[in-house]
């Protein structure tokens, strides 16, 4: 007995002196208590776009919200992958709006808004650019060594691609290349001017499969099918992101990053719906028209809404449910280098600050792109899955 009661005594000693000894861990995760910040568009935004116009918009209003009954400007039935992700790093709530006034920012803050782009800037939206122009105003709100230590969470473009897509259908492959490449060196400036205001571990998203919204299948009349114009857009974006990012870790002291491949995370789930358990991958959960995808939210619009949202990849036309953000949340924080590379969030997050890194960003083997011109000379990037 006497043996038993010094044992406890040791073990709960050690408990303690490991416990103060080290405070800044989150318990059960082991990772250290840093901020996160996320810059992108709707996909991202945690309420930022009520801030900039006095305009009425869908977000603000069920069914919005719907699994938490709390409508409150994200484009999803419930939380998006940044709250999930917040929630894993050990942040107490939710992702706040950056534009929120009072808003407790000290483990981070959302800066994406909706319809932002990285080239221009829309109405009563933010451009990547004017984001990033935010942070620097608010930077002051948090310590240099904390800015180095969290992490910078990317997701933007799907406007800008939507965008061109609807203003150039008849564009050629020389025309999409230069525009691709306008898009992605645009993005490498501003990733650059977060570099010199003192971020170090970026998390990138690549595009999803554009073509494979339903609004988008519904805009093109495509059917069941997917619109691959805009899917090889997405593909040739997608392919730059990985070695931009392997040139910044190889040339700026204590660059590190990971990309998550969200093209075929979401590609996964819209060819293998059963396996990931959904009913409907084709068409969204809330809206009108012949996938549902048109006018969620929007007064005046007698919109439909599904029962069951857990069985629907698409809450809306462009955004997925709560239920596939959490999934999505999940592959960034603890999949492996097939879903995300060269690491994975928990791991950006515990890699020793101001160190380089040792291993890069690898173009996935059997996905080699090549580039060809189909019949109506529009460049095409084909590749095996």
């Amino acid at each position: 007995m006497t043996t038993s009661s010094s044992l406890a005594s040791v073990l709960g000693v050690l408990f303690v002196f490991t416990l103060f000894h080290n405070p800044i861990t989150v318990t059960g995760q082991n990772v250290p208590q840093v901020a996160l910040f996320t810059f992108g568009d709707s996909n991202f935004d945690a309420g930022n776009r009520k801030f900039l116009t006095t305009v009425s918009l869908p977000q603000n209003f069920w069914p919005y919200g719907k699994s938490r009954d709390d409508p409150n400007g994200k484009f999803s039935d419930g939380k998006i992958a940044p709250d999930f992700i917040a929630t894993f790093m050990g942040i107490p709530h939710d992702l706040p709006p950056a534009l929120k006034p009072g808003a407790d920012v000290s483990r981070g803050a959302s800066f994406a808004v909706d319809s932002a782009t990285i080239l221009g800037t829309a109405k009563d939206s933010m451009s990547l650019n004017q984001q990033v122009g935010k942070f620097n105003k608010m930077i002051s709100s948090w310590t240099d060594d904390y800015i180095g230590k969290s992490v910078f969470m990317i997701f933007i473009g799907m406007e800008d691609y939507l965008n061109y897509t609807k203003t150039n259908p008849t564009a050629d492959g020389s025309h999409q290349a230069a525009f691709v490449s306008t898009v992605t060196n645009t993005l490498k400036s501003n990733i650059e001017l977060l570099y010199s205001l003192g971020a170090s571990k970026f998390l990138m998203y690549t595009l999803p499969p554009l073509g494979c919204f339903p609004i988008v299948r519904q805009e093109f009349s495509t059917g069941n099918d997917c619109y691959e114009k805009l899917n090889h857009l997405a593909k040739l974006h997608n392919a730059e992101i990985g070695p931009m990012m392997n040139a910044f870790a190889k040339s700026k002291p204590g660059f590190q990053f990971t990309v998550f491949d969200f093209y075929n995370a979401v590609l996964r789930r819209t060819q293998r719906k059963m396996n990931f358990r959904f009913a409907e991958t084709n068409i969204s959960c809330c809206g009108i028209g012949s996938h549902n995808a048109y006018g969620c939210g929007s007064p005046n619009v007698h919109s439909k809404l599904c029962e069951y949202q857990r069985s629907y990849l698409y809450f809306d036309g462009r955004h997925n449910t709560e239920k596939a953000q959490e999934s999505f949340a999940h592959l960034l924080f603890g999949a492996d280098p097939n879903v995300i590379q060269p690491m994975n969030t928990r791991e950006l997050i515990t890699h020793p600050v101001n160190t380089n890194m040792s291993e890069f960003w690898q173009e996935p083997v059997g996905t080699k792109k090549t580039l060809l011109f189909d019949h109506d000379n529009v460049l095409m990037a084909s590749a095996s899955m």
